[in-house]
């Protein structure tokens, strides 16, 4: 068996090799082959390997270069040292090791093998140095090399803490970014409806003799819609920001699901003979789940709000709650026959994010937060919530939340249960 030489520019699985990244492999900033020539030079050895455990490619210094080789997973290098760090001519495995580098295909004459340990349980990769001198290697530069090993090391934790606090800086600023522009979207929807409020209001306030009954209606009913729409997204905001926050509190009981479906319907149904479409509710009374309920008439309450606001207005829209038992748990659906979604638009639907405000079948204005909130509080009831749609065809939105623990209702938290045991 014979290792197999690769042109280290076409190493093709560079990017699984963490550890000889982080060492600035392929760089002008070597340190793998920096190494390995200092441990070379100081053991006046001709050939130095260093392989990491579970990478592709194991690293090869001589006085021919630097190349590299691919890793064979027979190589099981880490089996032969035992609780020692060093494999010398001393180590009781030092022969079955020599042989077992023979058959890897590396010859020699003589061989010097230390183990690259974070810890005393953790091994990241091997130094292996050879040549065919037949003299033993110098005892008094082994420790000088292995001092050198350990602190190749601590480069690598040093380098892998770095990459590690970089990649959440990134992750932080890219947050705080997205947050600011999502705010920056929910500022300017707020902004705009206080345009039509304080124009109309004035309008009521300094001309009201000049408007005729059907004049002042179309004005109320507009100051109705607009405070009303307005005060639903502050609220999902406050909502929001609590469950970001961890200031919601969440309080599982046993209910029939029927409780919070018939309340959205009661809510809902105005909106809906408002805009001509059929709000129907087929959720059956015997079917419970165990969540907040609050939550939950929330999560539905936003579903059921965002398929009025894209359903069809001509008589034909209509807009269906229903729900069933299945393995998953209780599935719950909201569909609807209106605009449907494209797939850019249903990307990454749940997050809080930048986008342009759709508007509805009759002009109403969102900023998608109530989807953003149903999401968290789906999560916090230990469900699971996705969408599918088609452009012109409708929306069907589904939450599958966990059943009932038992028949009765119940406002008893498992903290509460455990300490009434105790009394």
């Amino acid at each position: 068996m014979r290792l197999e030489l690769i042109d280290i520019g076409q190493a093709d699985q560079l990017s699984a090799c963490h550890m000889a990244l982080l060492l600035g492999v392929l760089t002008p900033q070597n340190q793998i082959d920096g190494f390995l020539r200092f441990a070379r030079g100081i053991l006046q050895a001709e050939s130095a390997v260093l392989a990491f455990h579970d990478e592709p490619y194991i690293w090869y210094s001589s006085s021919e270069g630097f190349k590299a080789f691919r890793a064979k997973k027979e190589a099981n290098l880490l089996s032969y040292f035992g609780n020692e760090t060093v494999i010398g001519v001393n180590h009781p495995q030092y022969q079955a090791f020599s042989d077992h580098i023979r058959f890897l295909g590396a010859d020699h004459n003589r061989i010097i093998a230390f183990d690259l340990k974070v810890n005393q349980h953790q091994s990241i990769g091997q130094v292996i140095l050879f040549d065919d001198e037949l003299q033993p290697f110098a005892e008094k530069n082994l420790e000088l090399v292995h001092e050198f090993a350990t602190g190749l090391i601590r480069v690598i934790e040093m380098r892998s803490e770095y990459d590690e606090l970089k990649e959440l800086y990134e992750q932080q600023c890219a947050l705080n970014y997205s947050k600011t522009k999502f705010f920056q979207i929910i500022a300017h929807d707020l902004r705009a409806p206080f345009h039509g409020l304080l124009g109309f209001s004035e309008v009521l306030s300094q001309e009201r003799e000049t408007l005729d009954d059907n004049s002042i209606q179309n004005i109320a009913d507009y100051l109705f819609d607009t405070t009303q729409s307005t005060y639903n997204l502050l609220e999902n905001l406050l909502n929001w920001a609590m469950a970001e926050g961890g200031r919601f509190v969440y309080h599982p009981i046993n209910f029939p699901l029927k409780q919070a479906t018939k309340i959205v319907f009661n809510v809902l149904n105005t909106l809906a003979v408002k805009k001509n479409i059929q709000l129907i509710d087929h959720v059956s009374e015997h079917l419970k789940v165990y969540a907040d309920i609050n939550m939950v008439t929330s999560i539905i309450q936003n579903l059921v709000s965002n398929a009025l606001k894209f359903t069809h207005v001509d008589g034909t829209g209509k807009v269906t709650i229903d729900a069933q038992q299945s393995d998953k748990g209780v599935e719950i659906s909201i569909k609807d026959t209106g605009l449907g979604m494209s797939p850019n638009q249903i990307e990454n639907i749940f997050e809080p994010r930048i986008q342009v405000s759709l508007k509805g079948t009759s002009g109403e204005k969102g900023t998608g937060l109530g989807l953003v909130l149903c999401k968290r509080f789906v999560d916090m009831n230990n469900g699971e919530i996705s969408v599918i749609s088609k452009e012109g065809e409708g929306t069907t939105f589904k939450v599958v939340l966990p059943v009932a623990t038992a028949s009765h209702q119940s406002l008893i938290t498992d903290d509460l249960q455990k300490h009434a045991k105790l009394i």
